[in-house]
């Protein structure tokens, strides 16, 4: 057995990682740098990325132009208040998302991840029915199989039962469920799909501030794809039973389902829309909550007379100099033409999971693709088994999924899923 290195026994003994125990640890990898879609571990092995680094290096990783936006706002300043504050990066970051993002939302909150994007999200949308004098709503609805994050408002409009969070249920305000979308992506809504989404704001409209959703794609809580006239039938609900729309778009944004925003899939504007991982293209930490002039205004004019928000580290010159190169190196490529290249390759890449004894469903959408398995699979063993392959995945329950970044070869998708296949054999 090889003795682990200095760094991970230390790592060990201080450190505690995502979602794992301090008793029973899931296996580690020391990573000594990365390039491109490469991680380079210190045993000498190399990895490819298919996770993008937990779904935000969309541009891989050591990339010149945005190393040299990181350098070059170095040497200005890391960073400064934005109480009273202001500065060119931030400034041009607000700019670019207001013209990028679905017409109407006008108003941009720079934060610090995409949890906190969605406590802002929720929290302009309980202020804003105060400062109207609203006091009755002040609960949220969203769907089932959805995922918002792991602080304490955003817990709390992830999946009750099926989610990573039902252990807090007895302290977690008591929020208000629909079914998950049952029409699959691509197809028109099936009867019935938004009735209990319809019975419920009918039923409690004067008690809900929001609706949150994943546009599109419902991400950790099940990797599912659903149709966009669920979407569009659910912006339409909202108007008409006086509630705003909430749109995470975290993991959807920045053409990772094929569109720049999953929104556009069902051209609708939400109320309120949260973004973050690939904003700065997975060099800093930094989110954004937009929302419309209604809901500025709105709140701006109650008794507060400000928004009652402010993060340290909000509007950090170095994250929005890093967003802006991040957005423009996006927008000066085909993006588009590389998420639909990836989606085509994956799906050839995967099609030999169709149908077999181990496998729920295979999908894909964009730069996503996702094999549900017919039982969970641990961790522990399927992650060294794609590492002995080349390739570095984070599966979770019943779902080994890929979300590459834009920039893999052709080479590097093909290497990806023909280590899921591989693993999926071997496990099945």
């Amino acid at each position: 057995m090889t003795m682990p290195s200095a760094t991970i026994s230390k790592d060990q003994q201080y450190l505690w990682h995502p979602y794992s125990s301090m008793i029973d640890p899931p296996p580690l990898f020391e990573v000594s740098h990365a390039e491109g879609c490469r991680l380079h571990l210190a045993d000498g092995r190399t990895v490819i990325d298919g996770m993008s680094s937990w779904w935000c290096t969309v541009h891989g990783y050591n990339h010149p132009v945005l190393n040299t936006a990181v350098t070059e706002q170095l040497g200005k300043m890391s960073h400064v208040m934005f109480g009273g504050l202001t500065h060119a990066p931030a400034v041009a970051l607000g700019e670019k998302l207001v013209a990028l993002t679905p017409a109407g939302l006008d108003k941009v909150f720079l934060c610090d991840s995409g949890s906190i994007s969605v406590e802002v999200a929720i929290k302009m949308a309980l202020q804003f029915w105060l400062s109207q004098g609203v006091r009755g709503k002040s609960r949220l609805l969203t769907v089932r199989n959805g995922y918002h994050g792991d602080t304490f408002a955003a817990m709390s409009v992830c999946d009750p039962v099926n989610g990573m969070h039902h252990l807090f249920a007895d302290v977690l305000q008591k929020q208000l469920f629909a079914p998950a979308p049952a029409t699959p992506f691509g197809e028109p809504l099936s009867a019935g799909d938004c009735d209990e989404l319809e019975q419920l704001l009918a039923g409690h409209h004067g008690e809900i501030a929001a609706l949150i959703i994943e546009p599109i794609v419902q991400g950790a809580g099940g990797m599912r794809f659903y149709s966009a006239d669920y979407l569009r039938r659910a912006r339409e609900l909202c108007s008409e039973y006086n509630v705003l729309l909430i749109a995470d778009e975290i993991a959807t944004g920045f053409g990772r389902t094929g569109k720049l925003f999953a929104c556009e899939w069902a051209g609708i504007t939400p109320d309120i829309m949260c973004l973050g991982k690939a904003l700065t293209g997975g060099y800093m930490t930094m989110a954004a909550t937009l929302c419309s002039e209604r809901v500025a205004l709105g709140i701006s004019a109650g008794e507060a007379g400000c928004f009652m928000h402010g993060p340290t580290f909000m509007g950090n010159p170095l994250a929005a100099a890093t967003a802006n190169a991040s957005i423009d190196l996006l927008l000066s490529d085909d993006w588009a033409a590389k998420v639909a290249r990836i989606e085509a390759e994956l799906r050839v890449g995967l099609a030999p999971l169709h149908g077999h004894r181990g496998v729920a469903d295979v999908r894909c959408l964009g730069a996503i693709g996702v094999v549900e398995l017919q039982q969970p699979a641990l961790l522990t063993e399927i992650q060294p088994l794609l590492v002995e392959r080349g390739v570095w995945l984070r599966p979770f329950g019943k779902l080994l999924y890929t979300m590459p970044p834009f920039v893999a070869s052709s080479a590097e998708i093909a290497a990806i899923t023909a280590a899921i296949c591989e693993v999926v054999e071997i496990i099945s």
